[in-house]
């Protein structure tokens, strides 16, 4: 199967603390759902998500 690997997560300065870069991990795992791929994440702030959100754990691979 295919993977997608999430290096890095950044949002601007001027939005941070929004909540804008959950919205887009979770977007982005979604996704990856759909599209059938297995996750990889380098990102700290990706990693955090998904261990907060166990619906997202079985798209590590």
């Amino acid at each position: 199967g295919d993977t997608i690997v999430f290096t890095h997560t950044i949002v601007p300065k001027a939005i941070e603390g929004r909540g804008v870069a959950s919205k887009l991990i979770r977007a982005a795992l979604d996704s990856a759902r759909d599209r059938g791929l297995k996750v990889i994440s380098q990102c700290p702030f990706v990693t955090a998500y998904i261990e907060k959100h166990p619906e997202y754990r079985a798209l590590l691979g």
